[in-house]
């Protein structure tokens, strides 16, 4: 029987993991729903690039959170196997270089990290390593559970009696590097523990230490890849899409969110050939502050100006130089994942965060999808993916920017060097830099892991710089991960998934709740798309489905059986409240025994016999 009410139409403005993921979301709730990229291909920063066999992943190129990926999936009744993706766990997870020609292996094997970490700080080390990994399993387990699955709407939403009572678990205003510090006692485990801020775009002596989560999914779930690259999860969301009846319009820009004559209420997109779309739902998958300054039109509320001007100016992650490099013959003394880190190790953060520029002797992370996949590169050769972070650009390339007097476009910005510790004034000379880091690379790489020259074997290369990240996908300033995650961009202080001051329209991605990476984004194109749902009237389908992934234990109740049961018995238990009480009872007959003027004493001449067997 048809509905008497008509289909709800949306429209998603870029083809990212984010928009194809609540594309496929609202179109299983019943939307009719178009996508619109720029691009000719699905994915944005996840994406191939392919040159004579070799594949490289553009942008992601480790899976984790491994259950945020089977919830998407389960949520549309189907898995990642049953749309044909294939995933692989990388063991080791990573090699580190360091400087000294020490290399330490981390694994999600116990065994190993039993080894590696009591080689550098004995017994006790590796208690202590289980200490930590106890604190950020709580990191994990509540981030998961009050982040990653909430909206916050308002900055009401931190006073949650849930949230409250775990905020100062999760450590948030301690850095990652002061939590490891606490347990971790030679700077080289400080470093191998902290590294995983590059994640997020931060220096590890910034990012909040909740973030440890991140290396500790690493370690107790593993580190996962898709055979045929990171794409191919996109391409699985593609296909869901596409069944769903989902029309995904590639090579089609939009110019300008369409609204109402007064700018409150979106209403549909034109495109860049003038071509006018409309829709009940917007949903804007393209950057977040791009976005703001370039796609809304100028009737928007000044309030939604004000915050686009605002936007501008917060705090963005890292850019990166990324070398794409395919390999005449492979190189064994590298594995899949691989980090370089320098030596002067702050320095090297506070030259990207705080003077946005490179440092002299970078950290970076070196790829081989193909020792993984051997469908990566040709047989008898190997891809190298070499991404290096640096700062991202002073000012925005976009037309409100240009217009407002506030930057200089790509192509007139005059390039400077910074020297010193103080921020560059100008955009540094971006071809200058890369060649230079490029010999730095390839120094780097032979000189620790005795390899052959890489150079000799470079058969093709391909190059992306923050220019180029800016351009192809027009990230603010060529912040690879959207904005920054410190606490103050984060939670409610982070920019809505419910656009400022123009109905109907909303945001999903990096730069919006709960923030960047791929699994990140997934859990957010839920969060945004139960929101639509909800102001439409609408049940989310998925509402209630059970979990694909059993770890919550078994149910208890009578149903229970004998080996399942949970019991607490064969030893006295106290629970912390317990604790808390006992210590009271004893505080308390402390205290009138002081003041009850009582004296007990202990005649040793009467006692003297006792326990002699005599009396």
């Amino acid at each position: 029987m048809a509905s008497k009410f008509p289909q709800k139409t949306a429209i998603v403005v870029g083809a990212g993991v984010g928009g194809i993921a609540i594309a496929a979301r609202l179109a299983k709730a019943g939307l009719k729903v178009t996508v619109f990229e720029k691009n000719d291909f699905t994915g944005g920063r996840c994406s191939l690039l392919e040159h004579n066999g070799h594949r490289f992943d553009q942008g992601p190129s480790l899976l984790l959170l491994p259950k945020l990926f089977a919830e998407t999936f389960n949520h549309l009744d189907t898995s990642l196997s049953a749309e044909g993706v294939r995933l692989l766990k990388c063991e080791p997870n990573y090699n580190l270089w360091f400087g000294d020609g020490e290399k330490f292996e981390l694994s999600s094997d116990t065994a190993v990290m039993k080894r590696e970490i009591e080689k550098w700080e004995g017994k006790e080390g590796f208690e202590r390593y289980l200490e930590w990994l106890g604190e950020a399993h709580r990191h994990y387990e509540i981030s998961v559970r009050e982040v990653l699955h909430k909206n916050f709407t308002s900055i009401f939403n931190l006073l949650r009696l849930s949230f409250l009572v775990e905020l100062f678990r999760l450590h948030p205003f301690e850095s990652i590097y002061s939590r490891a510090a606490k347990y971790f006692w030679t700077e080289r485990l400080r470093r191998v523990f902290t590294f995983g801020s590059m994640y997020m775009g931060m220096s590890p002596f910034d990012a909040p230490g909740t973030y440890s989560l991140l290396q500790y999914t690493e370690l107790a779930e593993g580190i996962w890849y898709p055979v045929g690259g990171f794409h191919a999860i996109v391409q699985a969301l593609v296909g869901v899409c596409e069944r769903l009846g989902v029309d995904i319009r590639l090579n089609t820009p939009v110019s300008t969110i369409l609204t109402t004559l007064d700018g409150k209420t979106a209403t549909g997109i034109q495109t860049n050939s003038g071509e006018n779309v409309m829709a009940d739902i917007i949903i804007i998958n393209a950057d977040l502050v791009y976005a703001y300054s370039n796609l809304f039109p100028s009737s928007t509320p000044q309030t939604t100006k004000s915050y686009a001007s605002s936007l501008i100016k917060r705090a963005g992650s890292c850019s990166s130089i990324s070398f794409y490099w395919s390999l005449a013959q492979k190189v064994p003394e590298l594995t899949t994942h691989n980090i370089f880190l320098a030596d002067e190790y702050r320095e090297s953060f506070d030259s990207i965060f705080e003077r946005q520029s490179i440092p002299n002797e970078p950290s970076f992370y070196v790829n081989v999808p193909s020792r993984i996949d051997p469908t990566a590169a040709p047989e008898g050769k190997d891809s190298l993916v070499v991404l290096v972070p640096v700062g991202h650009l002073l000012s925005s390339s976009t037309p409100l920017s240009k217009s407002n007097g506030e930057s200089l476009n790509s192509s007139s910005r005059s390039p400077s060097v910074s020297t010193g510790k103080d921020p560059p004034q100008k955009e540094l000379d971006w071809p200058s830099i890369i060649s230079s880091t490029r010999q730095q690379i390839l120094s780097t790489i032979q000189s620790r892991t005795n390899c052959k020259p890489l150079a000799s074997l470079i058969t093709n290369e391909i190059v992306n710089d923050p220019l180029s990240w800016e351009e192809r996908f027009n990230l603010d300033k060529g912040s690879i991960l959207g904005l920054s995650h410190s606490f103050f961009n984060v939670l409610a202080f982070r920019p809505s998934t419910r656009a400022k001051g123009v109905k109907n329209a909303y945001f999903v991605g990096a730069s919006t709740h709960p923030g960047t990476g791929v699994p990140i984004v997934l859990a957010g194109a839920k969060i945004t798309s139960e929101q639509i749902l909800q102001d439409l009237g609408m049940r989310a389908p998925w509402e209630g489905k059970e979990d694909v992934i059993r770890d919550k234990g078994v149910k208890q109740g009578k149903g229970t059986g004998e080996l399942d049961t949970v019991r607490r018995d064969g030893a006295i238990i106290l629970s912390d409240m317990g604790i808390w009480m006992l210590a009271g009872v004893v505080l308390a007959c402390v205290l009138v025994y002081v003041n009850s003027g009582l004296v007990v004493s202990w005649n040793w001449e009467e006692k003297r016999g006792w326990g002699s067997g005599r009396v």
